[in-house]
């Protein structure tokens, strides 16, 4: 079948910075995953929790921006972080519509657990760069991610 249509080019998606970063993910979060695997643990309650020992008693809100989640994502994580032991919430006796947050002594355990499984899972993923190429690397990601703010992301 013969047409007089212009043929359709296709975009370089296999280049496209977008699905190269989405594949990375995917590649971070698979490395994560297998090293924390006998944690029962995901990249985003590790997060959360590693937040919260650093700022014991944040508030839900507060907590969602510092590790940049949308509220209703953080809120089920912290759900299920709660369901575990991991953490512990209390209204705030201030403002009693905030609840603050607390890793717990199981919780605290699991993250002091995971240091090595996570720094290994780090090693892995930039494992192919040479140091140098690890610092640029990190540089331009902070840079992407620096600008992305300047679009509400």
């Amino acid at each position: 079948m013969t047409s007089d249509a212009p043929a359709t080019v296709s975009f370089d998606f296999a280049n496209a910075p977008g699905h190269l970063i989405r594949r990375a993910h995917q590649v971070s979060v698979a490395l994560f995953t297998q090293e924390a695997a006998a944690y029962d643990v995901t990249q985003v309650q590790f997060a959360i929790l590693n937040a919260l020992i650093d700022r014991p008693g944040l508030d839900q809100v507060s907590l969602a921006q510092a590790v940049a989640l949308d509220a209703a994502t953080s809120g089920s994580v912290i759900g299920r972080l709660e369901a575990k032991g991991w953490i512990q919430r209390e209204r705030d006796t201030a403002d009693r519509r905030r609840r603050l947050l607390w890793v717990t002594e199981a919780g605290q355990a699991v993250v002091a657990a995971l240091m090595v499984p996570i720094a290994r899972s780090q090693d892995r993923l930039m494992a192919p760069l040479d140091a140098q190429e690890q610092v640029e690397f990190k540089r331009l990601l902070r840079k992407v991610f620096m600008r992305g703010q300047d679009h509400a992301v």
